[in-house]
């Protein structure tokens, strides 16, 4: 998942959404000074990632996709996936959509000093450009995406992957409504549910 989606599935705290975050922040992480509550929310996250790379309606939106994209197809789906939470926000949450990307950002603004540097560079990013408020807007996916895909370091033919997105948006639409209920599920009762996955 990317993080809108972390965000939103996170135990209900400030220190657990920037730990939901903090996430994909790890590699050399300095563990012994993590609070608690921001460790709580880096390991909701990893299990809400191994849940949802197992799941096999993810696995048949893989399946979706080219031959020559299917490499990157996960991290397409992830991105993805926020624009589709966006999209059916009402259907899974009774805060208003606009009031939690602002509070997430407020919290990320106050909360800098405990991400290390990378994180704090990409968090600034994400608020002075408003990137959850940017997912809405599917050709917006396609631009984030162009921009991992030109990151990435071996010879690949990634961008452009939304055209595919396009072609089975109906498709991949319906699997992500029958993966995130059950995700949402899953990450409620997390870590009891841990045991389960």
């Amino acid at each position: 998942m990317n993080h809108l989606a972390h965000t939103f599935l996170a135990p209900d705290s400030p220190e657990a959404r920037v730990g939901s975050i903090l996430g994909d922040f790890t590699r050399g992480l300095d563990w012994d000074h993590v609070p608690s509550p921001v460790l709580e929310g880096v390991r909701h996250h990893l299990a809400v990632d191994v849940f949802t790379d197992q799941h096999p309606q993810v696995l048949a939106s893989k399946s979706l996709f080219s031959r020559e994209r299917r490499r990157f197809a996960g991290v397409a789906l992830d991105i993805l996936y926020d624009h589709f939470l966006l999209r059916h926000w009402e259907q899974f949450s009774d805060w208003d959509k606009n009031t939690f990307i602002r509070t997430v950002y407020q919290e990320l603004q106050s909360h800098q000093a405990l991400m290390p540097d990378n994180m704090a560079v990409v968090t600034r990013r994400m608020v002075e450009h408003d990137w959850f408020g940017a997912y809405q807007d599917l050709d917006n996916i396609g631009y984030a995406l162009d921009r991992v895909a030109s990151r990435i370091r071996f010879a690949n033919r990634f961008t452009g992957i939304i055209d595919e997105i396009r072609a089975n948006e109906s498709e991949l639409e319906e699997h992500f409504l029958a993966f995130f209920p059950e995700l949402q599920a899953f990450a409620n009762r997390y870590p009891e549910s841990s045991h389960q996955a």
